[in-house]
């Protein structure tokens, strides 16, 4: 085979996908492997699917393409190989019934990979390629299976010793800084938000939030679960000897290429330490409001409040929703080299480059509402402060969208009209709320179907009889709904990936009326609807008969009202 250009591959493919980048930054080959970020860069940089990309990426090297139920059919080689070399490099060894090695992978530019994976199998082996989606669905399925056989087993056996020292030597050791390890790269690999580890009396729970659902994954074997809190305390700097009180700390760990900020709450519970770790990747893919989920109505009525030079937009909902997503995603919509922008967050989740962004630390006295004091003097154009949480921050904010500011932040409310009599009871007057609020968002998050395994039919009599919810949210007889299925790619659960659903409410004259009589919100909440306001239960209703999401998933956040 002739050797690849991944530099041609690149200008060629840029130009048939509409690529917004410039090629040149992705680097050449230079005969030993790609560039850093390599083909994979490319595809997040593109708007094909992981299979879409595959295909062109066969094509253009003229190589065979192998679809997933190939690859799991095949014999598993995987165990021969690094479980990192693996990952990093997306690969999948395998052999076919009757057949030689073969190496599928994503990136055919990768000659060290091909070459150290013929060094290992002592041949060299076919080649095929799949998208790193298949890859990583493949990898995790047999990775899975090895981990089951071969669990490593701890050089320990003191899993309540009371002695500092050496439950800190036994969280330094191997096995432990292994399984901990492993435990972070599970999580990448299932995009978990969340990882809750739970002791029980004599055994260790782990669980991982994924798509806003918790999932059990496999607890490491032969490692006691003092020694992995404590692993976890030391990372995130925290004291392994203080077990009789909560503490909180944070850290970034490297998880195959990838960084990953890590916030980590340990709470002493009835059999030991539980820990809960949130996950927050530092190399998120780029922030596009056409992704979010907006309908096209909701996202122009954004769009034209974001265009005002001064007032507040607040984004309601609760923890979890997607609140610091949609800010982060408007505040790179807005920025421009002719603003200023400054945000104080509790964390930084998104780094987001020419942003001035600042972290909470209210231990030193460095609050939201200090920190948006000073902003006020820093010459700022637009505002983002991570959350209201009392009167003090609602007072400040509220005079600096008064003076000028474009203020952006978030406030913890069931729906978009109840911000309104919320921010009332933190004393902010009415006559000022009035003058400043421009939009109240709401949102909430509800999983995506599985592309590849949805299925579709029509709503029939038996299933409105069955449950009523369905006519609940303007489902009727006759409507194509979709539905869950599962398959490898989705493990088995039949969703992949969450899109929001949203309540857009505008300033308008009506309301206002109503912020000043200081009316309550269902009331604002009647009035926002007869003016135009898509309600979160319509918005999801949209998302549903188009096939994004389920029924299910919309009764299971939003409320009928």
């Amino acid at each position: 085979m002739a050797s690849p250009n991944a530099h041609e591959f690149a200008a060629r493919f840029s130009q048939k996908a509409g690529l917004k980048a410039d090629v040149d930054k992705l680097g050449r080959l230079n005969g030993s492997g790609p560039a850093e970020g390599g083909l994979r860069k490319l595809w997040e940089m593109s708007e094909l699917s992981a299979n879409e990309f595959a295909d062109e990426v066969a094509l253009f090297f003229e190589l065979p393409r192998v679809a997933l139920q190939e690859m799991m059919a095949a014999e598993s080689r995987v165990q021969q190989f690094s479980r990192r070399f693996l990952r990093e490099m997306a690969v999948f060894p395998c052999q076919p019934p009757g057949g030689t090695p073969l190496l599928v992978l994503a990136d055919p530019t990768d000659r060290a990979s091909i070459q150290a994976a013929a060094i290992v199998l002592g041949m060299t082996p076919a080649i095929k390629v799949a998208s790193f989606e298949d890859i990583a669905t493949a990898l995790d399925q047999r990775l899975g299976e090895e981990e089951a056989v071969t669990a490593e087993t701890a050089a320990s056996s003191t899993a309540q010793d009371d002695d500092i020292d050496n439950l800190r030597d036994l969280a330094s050791g191997a096995p432990v800084v292994r399984a901990v390890s492993d435990m972070f790269e599970t999580a990448a690999e299932l995009r978990a938000s969340d990882i809750h580890i739970e002791p029980g009396r004599t055994s260790l729970v782990i669980r991982m939030r994924v798509d806003g659902l918790l999932r059990n994954v496999a607890t490491p074997s032969g490692v006691p679960p003092a020694a992995v809190i404590s692993r976890i305390k030391i990372l995130a700097g925290l004291n392994i000897a203080e077990r009789r009180l909560p503490q909180d700390g944070g850290a970034r760990v490297r998880v195959a290429r990838s960084e990953i900020d890590v916030r980590v709450a340990i709470m002493p519970t009835q059999h030991g330490e539980s820990a809960v770790i949130r996950l927050l990747p530092r190399d998120r893919a780029l922030l596009s409001i056409d992704k979010l989920g907006f309908l096209a109505g909701d996202q122009s009525k954004l769009r034209r409040m974001l265009a005002l030079p001064h007032g507040m937009v607040i984004v309601t909902g609760p923890t979890g929703s997607g609140k610091t997503t949609t800010l982060a995603t408007v505040l790179s919509l807005l920025n421009e080299p002719t603003r200023k922008i400054l945000t104080i967050e509790d964390p930084v989740e998104y780094e987001i480059p020419g942003v001035s962004q600042s972290q909470a630390k209210p231990s030193i006295g460095l609050t939201f509402a200090t920190a948006l004091r000073s902003f006020v003097r820093q010459d700022p154009d637009v505002i983002m402060v991570g959350e209201v949480r009392d009167s003090e921050t609602a007072h400040v904010a509220i005079h600096a969208a008064l003076t000028g500011h474009l203020v952006l932040t978030t406030l913890h409310t069931e729906t978009a009209a109840a911000a309104v009599p919320r921010l009332l009871d933190l004393g902010v007057e009415a006559f000022l709320l009035r003058s400043t609020l421009r939009a109240v968002i709401a949102q909430r998050l509800v999983r995506q179907l599985c592309d590849r395994c949805k299925a579709s039919r029509p709503l029939t009599h038996a299933d409105v009889e069955a449950d009523p919810r369905y006519t609940a949210v303007g489902l009727s007889v006759g409507n194509v709904i979709f539905e869950p299925v599962g398959c490898e790619r989705c493990s088995g659960v039949g969703y992949r990936g969450r899109i929001g659903v949203f309540e857009v409410l505008e300033m308008n004259e009506d309301v206002r009326a109503l912020v000043e009589e200081k009316s309550d919100w269902e009331s604002i909440d009647k009035v926002a609807i007869r003016n135009g306001m898509t309600t979160m239960i319509e918005d999801g209703l949209a998302k549903c008969l188009s096939g994004m999401t389920s029924a299910a998933e919309i009764l299971r956040v939003t409320t009928v009202r």
